[in-house]
């Protein structure tokens, strides 16, 4: 099952996702009969640890609302308001407005004030209109277990922009409810102060399938995501500090085009700004004790992937979830494995020289143009195992200035989740990474990291609404220093 998590982050965090488009998570793509809703929240949360530094789990993939250093203290704040604009008593709600807002104060050794979600947003039907900055992360893998989709996971603030999207899956006319689809269009802007490029514009689309039906024992999933930095101003490989802007380029970013009325080498001989994402497939199985899901995300950047020379690089994944409780007094409710490549990169050799079916070093998150990267407020905006080089604290090579020193990764990793005396959840995750820098900037002797976070908490329902979460977690190996800390968050439901 397919579900999607949108505004109503704040509980659906705690729940297990396989997550290709952001929404509301629902079972069908029917829709269905909503009150006007409202949710508002409280939280104070506080983070230690024995380095200065907070561990790689209980930073990562939070976006961007936990800060890198320790200790910290944050307390933060949200909201979210929906209203039925339809009054026709006993029928399906067709239009629907509201808005969304969250806001933390952070208090650390960078204290500062951040926004995670900002936005407004008009319904109909399954359709959403958004405008702002909203939660959200695209492609077929778990959400919330797993490492992260490669392209675009939940690592980084989410990033401003206005966008068109199904909220939940779409059934095709004629198919009898067998074929659906999500699918989202938006452009977006990057933050203001960047490193290296300035006035950088995002563009982002989505188109995700499913055959089979809701309630199917089997069903396919397939599709992509497609994101480009564009538009900005850039002191390499550009003419007069400019990339190319205007309609025209639009149109050839959003096709992928190389053609471009500029005279940089660089847009003519590649595509008009930095183009990522991941093509994507999935098979979920379902019988009455378990549901399994088996996905694979192929990664392309460069063009590498149209030759197959990099298709050895990709993220892939499984996760069983048991769909029934015994009372015993310990489960292990779901369980995620996962295993990340992105070491080949079609090759060492990058020479426009060559047939396109021989380049390679698709050096993955780092641009010529964008060199400050994939990238937003310093955070990896995709999978969190590639590093910026800012975070760094190692005595590896830095790769020039480009945004991550190491591109080159393998990840084992292993999610789970479970209850504990019938009335606590727990989760726990644990990473191994072999690290290879980049090619032209390899580390010696590839080095190990180990990182795990186990994680407690309770059920808002059993203390009318406060939730506790008490997390303890470790950073072990050769890449960064050697690090335990403690994570506490205390939040109240309204």
């Amino acid at each position: 099952m397919i579900l999607r998590c949108g505004i109503a982050t704040f509980r659906c965090l705690g729940l297990l996702l396989l997550d290709p488009l952001p929404a509301h998570a629902q079972d069908t793509p029917r829709q269905t009969s909503l009150p006007d809703s409202s949710m508002t929240y409280l939280s104070l949360a506080g983070y230690v640890s024995t380095s200065g530094r907070a561990p790689f789990w209980i930073q990562s993939n939070q976006f961007g609302m936990v800060p890198k250093e320790s200790p910290a203290g944050v307390i933060g704040a949200g909201m979210e308001w929906f209203m039925n604009l339809d009054k026709r008593t006993g029928k399906p709600a067709q239009w629907r407005v509201g808005l969304g807002a969250e806001a933390l104060g952070i208090v650390s050794k960078n204290s500062k004030i951040i926004f995670p979600q900002a936005y407004a947003a008009v319904r109909f039907r399954n359709w959403e209109l958004s405008a702002g900055r909203k939660r959200e992360w695209f492609g077929l893998a778990d959400s919330t277990l797993g490492t992260g989709s490669y392209a675009w996971s939940t690592n980084a603030l989410p990033i401003p922009k206005i966008q068109l999207s199904t909220r939940t899956w779409v059934a095709v006319p004629l198919t009898g409810g067998w074929l659906s689809f999500q699918a989202s269009y938006g452009d977006g802007w990057f933050e203001k102060g960047r490193p290296v490029t300035s006035g950088l514009k995002l563009h982002q689309k989505s188109l995700y399938g499913r055959i089979g039906k809701t309630h199917s024992r089997v069903k396919l999933y397939g599709g992509f995501n497609h994101q480009a930095q564009w538009g900005g101003n850039s002191p390499y490989n550009t003419v007069d500090g400019k990339m190319a802007k205007g309609f025209r380029n639009y149109l050839n970013v959003i096709f992928g085009s190389p053609r471009s009325n500029t005279a940089s080498h660089h847009d003519n001989t590649g595509r008009v700004g930095n183009h990522l994402g991941s093509i994507d497939l999935a098979l979920e199985l379902e019988t009455y004790p378990l549901s399994v899901l088996i996905y694979r995300q192929n990664l392309y950047e460069d063009g590498s992937l149209f030759w197959l020379s990099n298709i050895a690089d990709g993220l892939n994944g499984i996760r069983i979830k048991r769909k029934h409780s015994y009372g015993a007094a310990f489960h292990v409710n779901t369980l995620v494995f996962e295993y990340l490549y992105t070491k080949s990169q079609g090759g060492p050799v990058a020479d426009d020289n060559l047939p396109s079916y021989k380049r390679g070093k698709d050096d993955y998150f780092n641009n010529g143009q964008v060199q400050d990267g994939w990238s937003y407020f310093d955070r990896t905006i995709g999978t969190p195992f590639i590093t910026p080089t800012s975070d760094t604290r190692w005595n590896w090579p830095s790769y020039a200035h480009f945004f991550t020193s190491n591109n080159r990764v393998a990840v084992a990793h292993i999610g789970l989740e479970g209850t504990l005396l019938r009335q606590l959840k727990w989760t726990g995750k644990f990473s191994y990474s072999n690290n290879a820098g980049v090619y032209d900037s390899p580390f010696e002797g590839n080095p190990g990291q180990f990182s795990a976070m186990i994680s407690l908490e309770n059920d808002p329902r059993l203390l009318k609404g406060f939730q506790a979460r008490l997390s303890l977690a470790t950073d072990l190996g050769a890449l960064y220093p050697h690090t335990f800390g403690a994570a506490v968050r205390l939040t109240r439901f309204f």
